[in-house]
Order: structure tokens, then sequence, then C-alpha cells
């Protein structure tokens, strides 16, 4: 059975209420009294109800956080940077896998409401937010990450999605590829908008034709399996002489997939095919892979989104903060450029 206030205050027959106030360092409350209370709660291996006190306080210093895949290594980066930001400013973390999916991710929305937590990060599975009701209407702050969400009072960690598709396509063309491909992932998505913005915005500057053909996207599943399938479709879609000579995907698990396929039809990248991916995970700067990328500062996003929600939830208003953070995108150059 659990230690209560009530069974310690019924060890030392003293009232719940000393018991109480013993334990929250009341000045109404003697030295002596608090150190035997203290004893007593030790000996007998009490643990304050977090919840309990939660509602007393109106704080239960836990924080939700809702990602869409934990298997992508781009959010394991981000979770850890919101998980220390978390521990230094005194929060615990629930986090919860959405795994792309909308009712789950309502799902796991409301339970963290029920639990009521101070806070929640949360990067959505769809840009249509319908399925989160209960969050919008809530008084409860929230930071979005990797997603704008052109909302008051909400705040979104992003990097500059533009900015990053475009110094990768200006590194292909000082490289000399000029039939370049585009491979994003939702087409609703902010991010896959953005970026595909970028791409287009550099063609046009250095005076090459966006060819329509040349852009796909994934719908659900922006992993390597889907890479590997839409790029093996480009590759018979094309009589060899008219295949693009690069390819910029959405992220790098896209862009592994994409460098599959190409070798399994015996082409070479970035001899015939150059590949660049997005993100920068762990495994671009392997060896055997050596991916040029563009690189978004993941564990600064995860501690940025943190330390902002925290400053919201000591705030009593949402005025002061801006609605997009925005950070600057780093190309990383390997080899299969």
């Amino acid at each position: 059975m659990a230690v209560t206030i009530k069974t310690i205050a019924e060890e030392l027959g003293v009232s719940y209420a000393t018991v109480s106030r013993a334990l929250n360092d009341h000045p109404d409350v003697n030295d002596d009294t608090k150190k035997r209370v203290i004893e007593k709660a030790n000996e007998m291996g009490y643990q304050p109800n977090a919840i309990a006190r939660g509602l007393v306080n109106k704080e239960t210093k836990t924080i939700g956080l809702v990602i869409p895949d934990i298997t992508n290594p781009f959010f394991p980066q981000v979770a850890r940077g919101v998980e220390e930001a978390a521990a230094t400013a005194g929060y615990n973390i629930f986090l919860c896998n959405s795994n792309w999916n909308k009712d789950r991710e309502e799902h796991y929305v409301n339970a963290l409401l029920q639990k009521q937590v101070d806070g929640l990060i949360i990067t959505p599975s769809s840009e249509d937010l319908g399925h989160l009701k209960k969050l919008l209407k809530s008084k409860i702050k929230a930071v979005f990450i990797s997603s704008f969400i052109p909302m008051e009072n909400y705040t979104s960690v992003i990097v500059d999605n533009v900015l990053g598709t475009e110094k990768a396509v200006d590194h292909l063309i000082e490289k000399g590829y000029k039939k370049i491909a585009f491979i994003g992932a939702g087409e609703e998505r902010f991010a896959n908008k953005e970026r595909l913005k970028g791409y287009k915005k550099a063609l046009a500057k250095h005076n090459i034709k966006v060819r329509d053909e040349f852009i796909t996207s994934v719908k659900r599943s922006y992993d390597q399996e889907s890479g590997y399938e839409l790029m093996k479709k480009i590759l018979t879609r094309f009589d060899k002489s008219k295949l693009p000579d690069a390819v910029i995907c959405y992220n790098d698990l896209l862009a592994l997939g994409t460098i599959q396929a190409i070798k399994e039809a015996e082409l070479r990248v970035p001899e015939d095919i150059a590949v660049i991916g997005f993100d920068d995970i762990s495994f671009s700067s392997l060896s055997e892979i050596k991916l040029t990328t563009v690189a978004q500062p993941k564990y600064e996003m995860g501690k940025l989104a943190l330390e902002t929600l925290v400053e919201k939830i000591k705030s009593n208003s949402d005025k002061e903060f801006k609605s997009q953070i925005i950070l600057t995108p780093e190309l990383k150059i390997r080899k299969t450029t």
C-alpha cells in the first residue's frame, strides 16, 4: 500500500494538516515537528503525489512532446534537445509517437491534456489541425516544431527551408548539374512547400526552366523505402538521355532510398546522378554514404522549443512571443555531389 500523508499522520499521532504543512515547509509548523515529519516520511518511503500537488499549485512540472516518427533519426535528436533543456528547467517529459496518424495524435494530445501537462511541444502529422480541436480550444501553452501554424498564441520553431534548398540548388549548378529533380514529402506540408519554393527560386535565379515532370512527392511515409520507390519510377519514366542529373530530396531518408535505386539501375552517384538530402541525420556522414545534405540544427530546435514553452508557461501574455523562430540551415557538402 502506498504511503500517504494520512498514514504518516497516524504514525506520528498528529493531524493530516500538520504533516502536509511540515512537508511543504510551512512557517506555522515548528522546526522540531518538521524534522520528525520529514524523518518519518523518509523512513516510510513516502513519495509525494505529483498530480495532486499539481492540482493545488496549478502546475504539474510536466510537458507533452508529440512527434510523428520516432524511427526517423531527425526526431530523436530534437527530443534530446527538449529533454535535456526540460531537465535543466525542472520539468519532466511525456513522449508520444503519432506515427503520422491523425487519430493517434488526437488520442495522445487529449490524454496529455487530461494529465494536465503544463504545455505541449508538437510536430503535427498534418497541417490541417481540425483533429486537435481540444488543444486549440484549451488555454494550454504550445510550441510547434518544423511546422508553421499561423494561429494567434502559438510559436513555431522552424528552419529557413527556402534558404536550405536554394543553397542546395546553387551548389548543384556550380558543379555543372542542370536537370535537377525534386522529391518532396506531403504536398500540403509547410516544410515541403517552403523547400519546393527554394528549389524553384534557385532555378529561376540561374535561368533554368522548372520542369513539372521532375517534381514529385510521397504522400505519407517519408522513409527510405518511399525514396527508393519514387526514384525507381523516375528511372523508368525517362530515357537515359533525359533522366535528371541531380535529385534534391525532402529528407535524408528519402535520399538514401534514392541512392539505392540509382545504384540498382547501374548508374553512379554523383557521376551520373547527384543526390542531396535534408536534415543531416547521423547516417548521412557515414563513410559508406557521405551524403551531401542541408543540416538542420535538430538539438537546438528542441532545446529552443522547450525554453520558449517554459517562458510562455511562466508568462501571463503571449503578445511578447514571436509566431516564428527561424533558424539557419547549413549545407554539408560530401561525396554524393
